[in-house]
């Protein structure tokens, strides 16, 4: 029994060692092939599937103005942080657009408090700015359930991150991009024609959120 239980034990841990948490290896490839060509990057868009369905369904966006997109479906911070360096640092990029937050809340990947997530985004500005990057701190976007996790309320959780970005973001000096207040309804979701459903953008959304961004981004680009 004991022989069992210490095998059991040695495949769990292989499993979990095998398992590429940050998913870094989902853009490992195209990385290769920016740094290969040396192209030259000037914004890349982290995030989750917010900004991944902003590439998906607004492509034209990003390859006209050259920008970059890094999201990742289910992501939360954390895991953003440990693939910041490969997904934005080593492109080296004039500007990174930080949008993140979102599946904290929903404790996709677990618990995790407000001011931890404040931390990891805090922790992937710094690093950007260290690196020579200009980083763009986005609010969440409004959201008052969630589809996968509908025992969690997020209205309030949202509203107060929210509140904590921006003030950081001033503190900082940073530009923060409120995509928040012009996509928000009465019940503090997501306007429904915006998204399609009450977390994710439709393109109408991405439509409203686009000269946001830019004009951000005409904030910190040379």
């Amino acid at each position: 029994m004991r022989k069992l239980f210490v095998c059991i034990a040695l495949t769990s841990m292989t499993l979990l060692s095998a398992q590429d948490w940050p998913q870094l290896q989902k853009y490992q490839s195209d990385n290769a092939k920016i740094l290969d060509e040396k192209t030259p990057v000037k914004v890349v868009f982290m995030g989750n599937s917010i900004t991944q369905g902003w590439a998906d369904m607004r492509p034209e966006f990003f390859k006209d103005h050259g920008f970059i997109g890094r999201g990742i479906g289910g992501q939360t911070t954390p895991q953003m942080l440990l693939r910041l360096r490969q997904d934005v640092l080593d492109l080296k990029p004039e500007a990174v657009v930080i949008l993140a937050g979102i599946n904290d809340i929903a404790q996709n990947t677990g618990p995790i408090t407000l001011k931890e997530t404040l931390g990891n985004i805090q922790s992937m500005a710094e690093l950007a700015l260290a690196h020579g990057i200009n980083p763009i701190i986005c609010s969440v976007l409004p959201a008052n359930s969630f589809p996968w996790r509908p025992e969690i309320i997020p209205t309030q959780l949202v509203i107060d991150l929210n509140s904590q970005l921006q003030r950081w973001a001033l503190e900082k000096n940073l530009v923060y991009v409120d995509f928040y207040t012009p996509m928000v309804d009465e019940k503090l979701g997501l306007k429904s024609h915006l998204g399609y459903d009450p977390v994710h953008p439709n393109k109408e959304g991405y439509k409203v959120m686009e000269p946001l961004v830019l004009e951000a981004l005409d904030k910190v680009l040379k």
